[in-house]
């Protein structure tokens, strides 16, 4: 197949490279010229991915409607708040042709609480949309460790076409009709890994990290369900193992953001010296405006949101969430 990967964040880049591997011709398309310079030059995505040699066969582009150009299947892997707009740009290059479009992608949309599926099925309307999430750090995937992740769509074609493309000896990859679910998982369990991380950073030890966990997948499944999605899509991969993997993994960035809140550092300064994105402090503020919107409780999430927008200080949020009404274990 032809291979458009948009965006070449670390993410992009390792399935930009899992493809190449996979026998298909891939190009990926990156913002930065230094990005495009060292993976045509070096076999090396120097910027977000160091110290990972690339196959020699994947090209990289500044001109999004080169890397378009007769592709069989796009991966669409920009951070979220960038999707819809990229999405536009990809719009008339794609509108003569139906590609297969493969969201990695993992957020909500800020202003209007969008999955990433929903957001390219607006700007791209006719196109059959796939999500891909599950627990899968981009350098471990370069490494070959075997990973596994969920294909989902309405359209269980499209799904299996995804599978059937990306699967290797490495990378195995489950289906599901629930792409909602499965975005929902990838979004909000950043959201709990930012949590954790202020866990760590408070060294606060293991009781209270299997707590924390077991109560925000309660949250995000409490969630889901309210919006009609399969209960036991968290459950699987997309929900319980992706937001395992965050919560506990040295090389997430949401839980590191954690730990640099816990001492005492701010948003802003946290911020400003990353180049990559932690996208659990947008999807928090859009993840709290969608349980009001739907009525649901998600006091982690308010906590979180408390910390990273009004600057309240982390063990009084955790004695706010230890001191609520009490009242017996279920998912409401």
């Amino acid at each position: 197949m032809n291979v458009a990967v948009i965006g070449a964040g670390s993410w992009g880049t390792a399935l930009a490279n899992l493809l190449v591997g996979r026998g298909h011709t891939v190009k990926i398309w990156a913002r930065e010229p230094e990005v495009v310079d060292s993976i045509n030059t070096q076999h090396e995505n120097t910027l977000f991915l160091p110290r990972f040699s690339l196959e020699d066969g994947l090209l990289a582009h500044g001109d999004i409607s080169n890397v378009l150009h007769q592709a069989d299947l796009v991966l669409s892997a920009c951070p979220s708040h960038a999707v819809r707009e990229i999405a536009t740009q990809m719009a008339s290059e794609l509108e003569a042709h139906s590609p297969l479009i493969v969201s990695v992608s993992k957020g909500l949309e800020t202003e209007t609480l969008k999955p990433m599926t929903d957001v390219l099925q607006e700007v791209l309307p006719g196109k059959r949309v796939v999500a891909l999430s599950g627990p899968s750090f981009a350098d471990e995937v370069c490494k070959r460790y075997p990973t596994t992740v969920v294909a989902a769509s309405v359209d269980s074609a499209a799904a299996e076409a995804v599978q059937l493309a990306m699967v290797s000896e490495y990378f195995r990859i489950y289906t599901s009709t629930d792409p909602l679910g499965v975005q929902l998982g990838g979004a909000l369990k950043n959201v709990i890994a930012i949590a954790s991380g202020l866990l760590d950073g408070l060294g606060l030890g293991y009781n209270s990290k299997a707590a924390l966990i077991t109560r925000g997948l309660a949250e995000i499944a409490r969630l889901g369900q309210a919006l009609g999605c399969d209960a036991m899509t968290f459950a699987g991969l997309a929900g319980m193992g992706d937001l395992i993997l965050t919560a506990f993994g040295p090389q997430s960035r949401n839980r590191s953001l954690g730990q640099e809140l816990a001492s005492g550092r701010s948003l802003d300064e946290i911020l400003k010296e990353r180049v990559t994105v932690a996208e659990g402090v947008r999807t928090t503020r859009a993840a709290v405006r969608l349980g009001e919107k739907m009525g649901v409780e998600l006091p982690i999430a308010m906590e979180v949101e408390r910390i990273l927008f009004e600057g309240k200080e982390p063990r009084q949020a955790l004695r706010d969430l230890m001191e609520r009404g009490l009242k017996p274990e279920n998912w409401s």
